[in-house]
C-alpha cells in the first residue's frame, strides 16, 4: 500500500471504530436510563451489532483494495486491524 492509501485507510477504520463505540455507548445510556424502553434498547442493541460487522466488511474489502486487489491472499500483507 502507498503511504497515502495506507493513512487513509486507517483514518477510516478509526473512524469506523469510533463510531461502533460510540453506539455501545448510546446503548448502555439506554440501558442505565430510568425510562428505559425495552423496544427502543433492543433496536439499538441489534443496530450496533449490525454497525459493528458491516464496518469490518467494509475494512476487509477497503483494505484489500488499497492493497491493489491482489489475485492471491497470499500477496496480501498482514492484516492491519487491531
Amino acid at each position: 500500500m502507498t503511504h497515502e492509501l495506507m493513512q487513509a485507510y486507517a483514518d477510516v477504520e478509526r473512524a469506523m471504530e469510533s463510531y461502533t463505540k460510540a453506539l455501545e455507548q448510546h446503548v448502555s445510556f439506554l440501558k442505565s436510563s430510568e425510562r428505559a424502553d425495552l423496544e427502543q434498547i433492543e433496536r439499538m442493541t441489534y443496530g450496533a451489532r449490525a454497525m459493528r460487522d458491516s464496518a469490518m466488511i467494509y475494512l476487509s474489502y477497503a483494505k484489500f483494495i488499497a492493497q491493489g486487489m491482489p489475485k492471491s491472499e497470499e500477496l496480501a500483507p498482514e492484516d492491519i486491524q487491531g
